[in-house]
């Protein structure tokens, strides 16, 4: 499978990050529905395979779990989709790189944490609530998950958060880094499934999980709140930090986005050079040429 290396990963990292930033306002939200959509889907896709299982099954149980849920972030970078977290990586990237202001950045971050939260509530309700997919013999594992999550305090929340986005944002690197389909949907699938597997928190889909056991009664919005908040604390320093910072100094894409930027103008400072070299040598043969046929007579 062919892929870029680590130093062009972070350049498309960068270039993407700046491009988020460009995308119409329309296309934005309509992306990040769908990237809240995909995302819950993949969760409830979790809870319907394992809800059933024998609890005997353990840690195999959650690895198969963890297993399909990646579909929801396959999804989102092949398909198209704005996800939060992945914007927690690649717009910092480009931050740090001087490609786009804070105000840029933070007006993505809110306009697709809304429109992640619509998708994510909307798959919630209509297909967890309103057709039941969430309950009947699937409401104890929804709710024993939410709860799970509503009940942790908040420096423990934020901590996972931490560890969530730090796998999530590689598995965007290694999105990036692939050059096909397959590379990329195996480059996705282990970090997802690692995170999930492990039990970290992940704000998008918490955005689906919660609310679904919400609208069966069994959480509140106010024991949600906290935890959200130190969700996304949380995610926004494993995706901004602990890969988006990290690779920006390991690798420097600003120096190769600079020397790309600064290649144009020296060649055009080369090229008038050249020509002005070109006419002072043409003037020099004029002369030589005026002068010549004097001599001679």
């Amino acid at each position: 499978m062919a892929f870029n290396s680590p130093q062009d990963t972070a350049l498309q990292a960068v270039s993407a990050g700046y491009k988020k930033t460009q995308t119409p306002l329309t296309a934005l939200l309509i992306l990040g529905f769908l990237a809240g959509a995909f995302i819950a889907t993949g969760f409830l896709l979790d809870i319907r395979v394992t809800a059933t299982m024998p609890a005997e099954w353990g840690g195999l149980r959650t690895f198969i779990g963890a297993s399909v849920f990646p579909v929801g972030l396959v999804l989102t970078l092949i398909a198209g989709g704005e996800l939060l977290t992945g914007n927690m990586m690649t717009l910092p990237m480009a931050l740090f790189s001087r490609r786009i202001g804070i105000a840029a950045l933070l007006k993505n971050w809110g306009l697709v944490t809304v429109s992640n939260f619509a998708g994510s509530l909307a798959v919630a309700y209509a297909f967890g609530h309103f057709l039941g997919l969430a309950e009947g013999d699937f409401l104890a594992t929804t709710v024993a998950v939410a709860q799970h999550k509503v009940q942790t305090d908040f420096w423990h929340a934020l901590v996972s958060g931490i560890g969530c986005n730090w796998l999530v944002c590689l598995a965007v690197w290694l999105g990036y880094a692939s050059k096909d389909v397959a590379g990329k949907i195996f480059g996705i699938w282990f970090p997802v499934m690692a995170f999930v597997a492990i039990g970290f928190q992940h704000v998008v889909a918490n955005m689906f999980v919660v609310p679904a056991a919400i609208f069966a009664g069994a959480v509140t919005w106010g024991e949600y709140l906290p935890n959200f908040l130190a969700v996304f604390i949380g995610n926004a320093i494993g995706g901004a930090l602990f890969v988006g910072l990290a690779y920006h100094f390991a690798y420097r894409p600003q120096a190769s986005l600079d020397a790309v930027a600064d290649a144009p103008a020296a060649q055009g400072e080369a090229a008038v050079d050249a020509s002005r070299a070109e006419v002072n040598r043409a003037k020099r043969a004029s002369k030589t040429g005026e002068t010549q046929p004097a001599q001679r007579a």
